[in-house]
């Protein structure tokens, strides 16, 4: 809620994203950043694929968990930061370049994986600063300019 406050406070727009049963969570965070709750995207039912790609596609850049949206972010080429907490970005991690920044605490045992689905959220992830989230959003590049997308007609027949 933080990120998305400060955000929004500089002129971006912010979509928080919710997949099916978050969206209480989700109109939380969206309050607590000061967005209306046309800024959530999902929540009762995972957003359509089609719909979510896009978003993420046209997107500056997108602030994410170890998700399959970190994984989409990389594929079409949007600029990210990853917050890593249960699980170590050596294993899930986007590609190493300047596109994509993965935020990561370890402890002691940083060879230990933590519960990805648990209830309570990994210390790890804890450690990781709102501060350092909007620092690292200010070094990612901007992303390529998008080539046009074709029109596509199926041939009948």
């Amino acid at each position: 809620a933080a990120v998305g406050a400060a955000l929004r406070a500089a002129g971006h727009r912010v979509v928080i994203t919710a997949g099916a049963g978050e969206a209480g969570l989700a109109h939380d965070v969206a309050r607590r950043a000061g967005l209306p709750g046309s800024a959530v995207l999902g929540g009762d039912t995972d957003p359509p694929f089609a719909e979510l790609a896009a978003l993420v596609a046209q997107a500056r850049a997108v602030v994410v968990g170890d998700t399959g949206l970190a994984h989409l972010a990389t594929a079409v080429g949007t600029p990210s930061v990853v917050l890593f907490g249960p699980v170590a970005p050596r294993l899930w991690g986007p590609p190493p370049g300047p596109l994509h920044r993965a935020l990561w605490h370890p402890d002691d045992d940083a060879a230990r994986p933590g519960d990805a689905h648990g209830n309570i959220p990994d210390q790890r992830l804890l450690r990781i600063t709102v501060p350092e989230v909007l620092e690292a959003l200010t070094r990612l590049p901007e992303p390529a300019p998008r080539p046009a997308r074709p029109t596509l007609t199926g041939a009948e027949g």
